[in-house]
């Protein structure tokens, strides 16, 4: 489609350039999560003349915080007033439904306009690599979070709860945390939340009793904050197992904590959970195991239900190095039985055309959000008028507002190669922006979703959701959205 209307995009940006009299400075974000919504806030007010647009390929905005923040985090959600504000300026527009790739390329987004910064996140996983990985049962923590946040790519996803009563979660991460909350919390406490409906259901007929929380390193190293650690630790009525020889530390250990005041928080709270445990649970208890110095070398296919997980197959490990210790496997295997498993090894982003892009680490290669150019033929370093932020820029880690201070280190670079004549000048040609993109949008029959119609699902959403107790109903499919919206 893009292809067959390239010429027709060429030839409404000529016209463009020769009719604009005016010179405002077009700039485009593509991703409204956190690291969109604060770049384009920091854009607006340092620049007066900026004309900022997000686009974002779902038609609601938000990202993570919608659909990655847990439904019983409701507090970090209320960033979302903030970012509404910023979608009424008038300089700004949200334009929703549309995909970058294939709505409208990466380069007609740079022809269109000055500044393109790309912020889209990471809507993809890490792979282990390892034998089995394809199993049904075993699905990534982002799959699971999208399901139960009502994401719709993941509103058929249906993770079978009900066959097996020991879920596997590989990792010890926020996320790692969050999901294994979700499974053993009581479902009373999230039935006023705006989890799906879908998966409260689910979560109600779970036979899910036992979670096991596996990490390659020590409790030392628990990639958790204290604050998501002291919830899970938290939840009512719950048998929580360590063993004893694994709190053991090291003087490698002991000089992390000294030098990492949150991993020495996070082992004191471990320590504390494991001292205070009783002899085993009581009938019926649900209960969080914490293995440590463990890794998965295979996935175990089940003899009774042929395709699907029964285990997983963990290698030992012990750690190496100073400073940063790293983990390293020693020969000795034991299996872990279960019938779920949830890799929470980390989400990945994804690259599209025309963009450099560093598969290895995940990332566009940049510096303080200037995206460097790999065109040998280019006489500048840096990709003229294209930035990244937040975790296309950084890699996939910190909370909400870490993307407040990725945002605003991208936008003093803008700021900068705009004050050098870089990117915009009074002598520059005009760029159509917005007007532009959503002529070649209705061109290609792509239909937009403008912040006004987000409203209009917000609003839905909350109506449903006052009749069940909720905060609000999301609308789950991308038909309901639409409709919605549309209407």
């Amino acid at each position: 489609m893009i292809l067959r209307s390239s010429c027709t995009a060429k030839m409404f940006l000529r016209r463009c350039y020769s009719s604009f009299s005016s010179h405002p400075l077009r700039v485009c974000v593509v991703g409204s999560g956190p690291a969109g919504f604060y770049t384009a806030e920091k854009m607006l007010k340092a620049h007066q003349n900026a004309e900022v647009d997000i686009v974002d390929r779902l038609p609601t905005p938000f990202g993570l915080v919608r659909s990655g923040v847990a439904p019983d985090h409701p507090e970090t959600k209320i960033v979302t007033n903030q970012f509404s504000r910023v979608a009424h300026n008038d300089r700004f527009s949200y334009i929703g439904n549309v995909t970058l790739g294939s709505s409208i390329s990466l380069s007609e987004l740079r022809d269109l306009y000055h500044v393109v910064v790309l912020a889209y996140g990471a809507e993809s996983d890490r792979a282990f690599g390892i034998p089995g990985e394809d199993l049904s049962g075993i699905h990534s923590a982002r799959e699971f979070v999208w399901w139960y946040n009502g994401h719709p790519d993941c509103s058929n996803l249906a993770p079978d709860l009900k066959s097996t009563d020991t879920a596997v979660v590989l990792g010890q991460g926020n996320v790692a945390l969050d999901v294994a909350r979700l499974l053993l919390r009581p479902t009373t406490e999230l039935a006023t939340t705006d989890i799906a409906s879908s998966a409260l259901d689910a979560l109600y007929e779970s036979s899910i009793r036992k979670v096991y929380l596996v990490g390659r390193r020590g409790p030392v190293q628990a990639a958790c904050t204290a604050k998501e650690l002291r919830e899970i630790l938290g939840i009512k009525d719950l048998y929580i197992h360590i063993q004893n020889v694994d709190l053991l530390t090291t003087p490698a250990d002991e000089e992390e904590m000294k030098s990492n005041r949150i991993r020495r928080r996070v082992y004191e709270l471990l320590s504390k959970a494991a001292s205070s445990e009783t002899s085993g649970p009581s009938p019926g208890q649900r209960e969080l195991h914490f293995v440590f110095y463990r890794k998965p070398d295979k996935f175990v296919e089940s003899n009774e239900k042929s395709g699907h997980v029964a285990g997983v197959q963990l290698e030992k490990t012990v750690l190496r190095g100073t400073g940063i210790q790293t983990a390293v496997g020693t020969g000795q295997f034991e299996e872990l039985g279960c019938g779920l498993v949830l890799k929470s090894i980390g989400y990945k982003s994804v690259p599209v055309d025309g963009l450099p892009f560093d598969h290895h680490k995940g990332i566009v290669p940049n510096v303080m959000g200037r995206v460097l150019s790999n065109n040998p033929e280019e006489t500048t370093q840096f990709e003229r008028g294209l930035y990244v932020s937040g975790w296309l820029k950084r890699g996939p880690t910190g909370i909400v507002a870490t993307n407040l201070y990725c945002a605003e280190e991208t936008v003093a670079s803008i700021t900068e190669d705009i004050k050098k004549g870089d990117i915009f000048s009074a002598n520059a040609l005009a760029k159509p922006g917005k007007d532009g993109l959503i002529h070649i949008l209705d061109d290609r029959n792509v239909k937009i979703v403008p912040f006004s119609s987000w409203e209009k699902i917000d609003n839905e959403e909350k109506r449903l959701g006052s009749l069940v107790g909720k905060p609000r109903e999301k609308l789950q499919s991308w038909n309901e959205l639409l409709r919605v919206a549309m209407s």
